[in-house]
């Protein structure tokens, strides 16, 4: 399946039905009078987020969405039938913007939530309601109120508890893999990962999810290499972790560059906790990689842990400051094993 993060769409609710004229005829009945019915409502446009969808590739395809008119009166005082509501199913995390692209009209971050955004026209009066006692006979009535339309954008944000940041080549995909059930592609080359990735990593019967997305370069708020947009993603995470390529470009210049983007992007983003994970130590040895620690921490990291995303060297300690930045949920006992208490010292951010 295709991921994409962002769709225009074009929506409009239904109109009301119209409201109908008519006089009653019928034998042996002296005065008929007026038994026009009203219209029935259009059909409201309602969001819905539900589980199991992680893109919005369907609105590329469906891009029109109208939700039916209602019946029109009859006679016999016959109020026409209310239109059903229109539910456009979208995944958690989605944003309804106004089409300025700026304006958040809505913001769907639970499973099962509902919200109306377009109401559907009322219907129409039929000429019954037009009786008075001067006007025994009105031949008036209302054709029902056209039901909103507006283009909107979804932007959809991921939701998840870690989000995961570094350079191209810094070894993202291959740490995801060996600490999740996700299966990110994994080359010798920049820009492996082209699109984010989200994976659920269980810990000390803790459970979490993890997001990576694609690589950050110098100027990436300017659009240099693939730019920032998918750090929308990482918005509503929890604690970041900040993987360094030990044997990349100089570590305390990555980090660097990263904490730059952070803070050109906003959101609250440069204000998040984050974790400084020095990667890749299983190609280097100790000397360098203690010189390096020193560096990072003088560059102004707080605390910094070596680890190796191939073989799971120091896994562990990352993993287990991550669980101190979770809020304590009751955790799933794992099938088997006894169940061990998670560190729960959190670590400051840089």
């Amino acid at each position: 399946m295709h991921f994409l993060d962002q769709a225009k769409i074009y929506i409009r609710a239904g109109s009301g039905g119209q409201g109908a004229v008519s006089f009653r005829r019928e034998k042996y009945v002296e005065y008929g009078g007026p038994d026009g019915g009203d219209g029935g409502k259009g059909g409201d446009i309602v969001f819905e987020a539900i589980s199991g969808l992680n893109t919005l590739i369907d609105f590329r395809y469906t891009q029109h969405f109208k939700a039916k008119r209602g019946g029109g009166g009859a006679g016999k005082n016959r109020t026409g039938a209310g239109a059903p509501d229109l539910v456009i199913k979208v995944p958690v995390g989605t944003q309804v913007l106004d089409e300025d692209r700026e304006t958040v009209l809505l913001d769907l971050t639970e499973i099962g939530q509902q919200v109306v955004l377009l109401e559907g026209g009322m219907g129409g009066r039929g000429n019954a309601s037009y009786k008075t006692s001067t006007n025994r006979a009105p031949r008036q009535h209302q054709p029902g109120i056209t039901g909103e339309e507006m283009w909107v954008w979804l932007r959809l944000k991921l939701l998840a508890d870690v989000g995961l940041v570094g350079m191209p080549n810094a070894g993202k995909s291959t740490f995801i893999n060996k600490i999740s059930n996700t299966k990110a592609k994994v080359g010798a080359y920049a820009f492996t990962t082209l699109r984010p990735q989200l994976g659920v990593v269980w810990h000390r019967n803790r459970e979490f999810v993890l997001a990576d997305i694609p690589g950050l370069i110098a100027g990436a708020a300017e659009g240099a290499g693939i730019g920032d947009r998918f750090l929308g993603h990482i918005e509503r995470c929890r604690v970041l972790i900040h993987l360094i390529d030990v044997q990349g470009t100089d570590p305390a210049e990555a980090l660097a560059v990263i904490e730059e983007e952070l803070a050109l992007y906003g959101e609250g983003l440069a204000e998040k906790p984050r974790l400084i994970a020095l990667n890749k130590i299983d190609l280097v040895d100790a000397e360098l990689v203690e010189a390096f620690t020193a560096e990072l921490k003088e560059a102004g990291a707080s605390h910094v842990f070596p680890i190796s995303g191939a073989t799971g060297a120091g896994m562990d300690a990352l993993l287990d400051a991550v669980i101190g930045h979770l809020p304590a949920a009751t955790a799933t006992e794992r099938p088997q094993g006894e169940r061990e208490e998670a560190d729960e010292t959190p670590w400051s951010p840089i």
